[in-house]
């Protein structure tokens, strides 16, 4: 027998071994499973790299530890909170949000996310108007600031930025920085010497064992939080760089959503973030002290929300969750932006049957792709509901990168996280679930103020389309449960 057969042989045997892996053994999601013994029977040896990189399973390990919790009373609210909720007796002031009562119940159940009824909300909407806000608070800053990115980049907009913390830093100001390493694989330690010198402390979370490969492409930090001083957070959609500001060639102007808040909201954003920061930074493990979760100050606002974390370590896939619990409690509109909209068969169904009841229900993409085959499975899952009746809606500005979802203008979700099987199960998302039918409003506004900067895709027109841009959605769909 020959080299070349041998070596053949043994692809065999590893691809009949890994298929062995993928069915029996990780239980992966049977559309997932028939998806990776595609690519293992049609590219063998490259598949097996692939999978590799891509497919292998994080242990569902217990990533997050809530003991400390205890020290600043968090549990205790969230306790009292579930007790309220299980008394038929106890209702909300507002009849808005009695109506969704089983969906703050299930987020407060089955994620620990706290109820907070005094937040004042801005929503950004523009890249600079967004850095702007951010850079002034970052100036006003007095005790910590607390930031953490998916992507850094050290770039104008990254460099000035860590500019104003080491100005901070010097000024005694306990400045931490969070960024994952995959997201921001261009950002280099170095960059951050000056910060570190001066009392900064600097976290990546989950980094390469390896010199300049990361081994981990899935399971990344998709996060974006900011907390300074207890006061005021940050979240949403934006990451750090200039393309955000919509200098990139690419993308032109960038449209994206972020919320700045106000109000005890802020709290359990900082929980977020020393979840993450304790996992990433096992040096400057922090401990849950009240000065991190300080009295507000000049509490006008009136929102009532919670924030819902999500990712691979969860149990429950509970933003996705949360997003089909508030289709199904619709009674009048659906909107969704989102850049990649590659649902489940489950968020499908709920968007049709929304749709087929009478709902109206609108969806927003980019015209343009950033990762073509995410492109072209958005194309295809989103021509499959204008058959029901949604409306589908191409923004053509520049890149609308926004993951935002409106119900009956009264309740919304903003966040990371986009509707996709990566953001629903291999990414750590997190996302601000407001009762509010102001912020509805506003979100509203802006929605229909992106229409006009948007053509609407016709079934006729959908229907119309090229056998190339058929086979392109074709193979992109295939391939959309491990996208």
């Amino acid at each position: 027998m020959d080299v070349f057969s041998v070596v053949l042989a043994m692809l065999f045997i590893i691809n009949i071994l890994l298929a062995i892996v993928i069915i029996f053994i990780e239980h992966k999601d049977p559309r997932a499973t028939w998806a990776w013994l595609m690519i293992l029977f049609f590219i063998p040896f490259l598949g097996f790299i692939i999978y590799f990189f891509f497919g292998q399973n994080l242990t569902r390990r217990r990533l997050f530890h809530w003991d400390d919790m205890r020290k600043v009373g968090i549990e205790e609210l969230i306790e009292k909170q579930i007790e309220q909720m299980k008394d038929p007796a106890f209702l909300f002031l507002e009849l808005e949000i009695e109506r969704y009562r089983d969906l703050i119940y299930m987020h407060l159940m089955n994620n620990d996310s706290l109820l907070t009824s005094n937040n004042e909300v801005d929503i950004l909407v523009d890249g600079k108007e967004k850095f702007d806000s951010l850079l002034n608070d970052i100036r006003e800053a007095k005790v910590f600031i607390h930031l953490q990115y998916y992507i850094f980049r050290y770039d104008d907009l990254g460099k000035k930025i860590i500019q104003e913390l080491v100005k901070k830093a010097k000024q005694g100001v306990k400045v931490r920085v969070l960024y994952d390493q995959l997201g921001s694989r261009q950002l280099k330690r170095k960059y951050f010497s000056e910060l570190e010198e001066h009392g900064g402390e600097v976290g990546v979370f989950f980094p390469s064992k390896i010199p300049l490969i990361n081994l981990r492409l899935n399971y990344r930090n998709h996060r974006k939080l900011v907390n300074i001083d207890g006061q005021v957070g940050y979240i949403g959609g934006f990451n750090i760089g200039d393309e955000y500001l919509g200098l990139s060639k690419k993308f032109g102007y960038w449209r994206d959503t972020h919320l700045r808040i106000k109000g005890t909201a802020v709290d359990t954003v900082q929980t977020r973030f020393i979840l993450d920061w304790n996992l990433a930074s096992k040096q400057y493990y922090i401990q849950y002290e009240e000065h991190f979760f300080p009295e507000k100050h000049h509490l006008n606002g009136k929102a009532t929300m919670q924030i819902v974390s999500s990712g691979p370590d969860s149990e429950w896939e509970q933003i996705k969750n949360g997003y089909i619990k508030m289709i199904m409690s619709a009674k009048k509109s659906i909107y969704i932006q989102t850049p990649y909209f590659i649902p489940d068969q489950s968020l499908l169904d709920a968007l049709r049957i929304a749709s087929l009841s009478g709902k109206d229900v609108r969806v927003m993409i980019p015209n343009r792709p950033d990762h073509p085959f995410v492109y072209w499975a958005t194309y295809s899952h989103v021509g499959e509901l204008l058959k029901v009746g949604v409306k589908v809606y191409i923004y053509e500005l520049g890149f609308i990168h926004a993951k935002t979802i409106i119900i009956d203008e009264e309740i919304n979700s903003v966040g990371t996280a986009n509707i996709d099987m990566r953001s629903f199960k291999l990414n750590f998302e997190v996302n601000a679930f407001i009762y509010d039918v102001e912020v509805s409003k506003k979100l509203v506004a802006f929605f229909e103020r992106d229409m006009e900067f948007s053509k609407i895709l016709t079934l006729d027109s959908y229907e119309k389309r090229s056998r190339m841009i058929r086979f392109k959605e074709s193979i992109s769909r295939l391939l959309s449960p491990i996208l």
